[in-house]
């Protein structure tokens, strides 16, 4: 049920939000299929229906396959995945649920650090850090899923 939509929210809020978007989608932290990949499977995490059929699509789009996106949510199960990608899907997993203790995030941030180096690591936890707020927001304002269109810009 929609509470808000987004005609509704404060244009100063959607500004903010978009600008923070902006800016991760200028960085090169990773291949944009990958980002989806890191967005859909953090939608997931928080059951953001809205944001799992946006991230789906888009990562579609972006070039993903359809398997890897299934199998997602059971990425230690499979071999779809490159080390550097179980990586990120585990310190975003980490930075979403936030119930690991500090020995188990110093763990998973140290095999991070073996991928990414200091500044795609920040730019990495912004942007699931930023895919957290819009999940967020979505389920907070209901909005309602399965009409999105990935725009070809």
């Amino acid at each position: 049920m929609i509470r808000i939509n987004f005609q509704q929210i404060p244009e100063q809020l959607m500004s903010c939000m978009m600008q923070t978007e902006n800016h991760i989608n200028s960085l090169e932290i990773m291949h944009e299929k990958q980002l989806e990949l890191m967005r859909f499977y953090v939608s997931q995490i928080n059951q953001c229906a809205y944001c799992i059929d946006m991230h789906f699509k888009e990562a579609i789009v972006a070039g993903e396959n359809e398997q890897r996106l299934y199998s997602v949510s059971v990425w230690r199960e499979t071999s779809y995945y490159t080390e550097s990608e179980r990586a990120m899907l585990e310190w975003a997993e980490s930075i979403t649920l936030l119930n690991d203790n500090a020995e188990q995030q110093q763990a998973v941030f140290l095999n991070l650090s073996q991928y990414f180096n200091i500044e795609e690591t920040a730019n990495l936890t912004l942007a699931i850090i930023q895919i957290n707020s819009w999940n967020r927001l979505a389920k907070s304002f209901g909005f309602e899923p399965g009409s999105y269109k990935v725009s070809q810009a």
